[in-house]
């Protein structure tokens, strides 16, 4: 049995796994969840920081749904995110999609297939069958 203190609230609880806080923490962070990507759909052009304001709850919160992609704003501006490669403004992620395009083909020049062998032509022999010209 883990038994850990909530990273939220200090409680001590029994730890399964995912983030560590406690049960009534996460049922308390899902709802708050579910306030701002109600608030996102109806509100399609608000910022980070008015969205924050308006469900009480922290940007530093809604920053972390955004880079796990679990909210997407309307625009790249409103969600005030950049890539982490290139740095322009993106909506949600890590990596904006020609970053994320340049890091896949990266991992797929990494894990190269095998290539296949080439045939190899037979060697010529001496023993060939000789025609006499009629010319």
């Amino acid at each position: 049995m883990d038994v850990r203190n909530c990273k939220k609230c200090g409680k001590i609880f029994n730890y399964v796994s995912g983030l560590p806080i406690c049960p009534q923490c996460q049922e308390k962070s899902e709802e708050d969840f579910q306030k701002v990507k109600e608030y996102i759909t109806e509100n399609p052009n608000s910022s980070v920081a008015a969205t924050a304001d308006a469900c009480e709850v922290e940007v530093a919160q809604i920053r972390q749904w955004l880079r796990e992609e679990r909210l997407t704003f309307a625009s790249a501006e409103g969600s005030d995110l950049t890539c982490e490669k290139c740095g322009k403004p993106i909506m949600s992620g890590k990596f904006c999609d020609a970053c994320k395009l340049e890091v896949s083909r990266g991992f797929a020049d990494a894990i190269k297939k095998p290539e296949a062998p080439k045939p190899t032509k037979p060697e010529p022999s001496g023993n060939k069958m000789r025609f006499l010209g009629n010319r």
